[in-house]
């Protein structure tokens, strides 16, 4: 990584929320996050809250299913594509902002790649680094 941001966004009873980092150290989802005004990160930090305490967002206008173990989260006009893992861990993989009524594909191709190095650099026991904090909540 080049921050020591730490993996976790939000530590709740129910869920733990992560940004995902490459092989590189680089987190496209943090970074974008970083750029978002004030008011558009207050939004997104009260849906991963909700998601890490209450285990479920109600409102398909906030958070959805996009088929193929993909979700997103939906601060408008934003969204943060992210997928479930053992261990009670939400990964959040990509962001970008909606252009258009359905998922962008290409969006979605990238969130299924870092699924797959996610899983794979988990099962290496590569992915997390010692020197890097876990404990970053909100």
């Amino acid at each position: 990584m080049d921050e020591k941001q730490g993996y976790i966004v939000y530590k709740g009873k129910v869920f733990q929320i992560e940004w995902f980092y490459s092989r590189t150290g680089k987190s496209q989802a943090y970074e974008y996050y970083k750029k978002l005004k004030a008011s558009d990160r207050i939004r997104i930090l009260r849906l991963f809250q909700i998601m890490g305490e209450v285990g479920k967002i109600h409102n398909l206008k906030q958070f959805r299913n996009e088929g193929n173990k993909i979700y997103s989260f939906k601060p408008q006009p934003h969204r943060f594509l992210c997928f479930f893992f053992i261990g009670s861990k939400i990964i959040v993989t990509n962001a970008f902002v909606k252009k258009q009524a359905r998922l962008p594909k290409a969006e979605k191709e990238k969130t299924l790649k870092c699924k797959e190095d996610y899983e794979n650099r988990n099962k290496e026991e590569s992915y997390y680094e010692e020197d890097y904090g876990k404990n970053d909540n909100i």
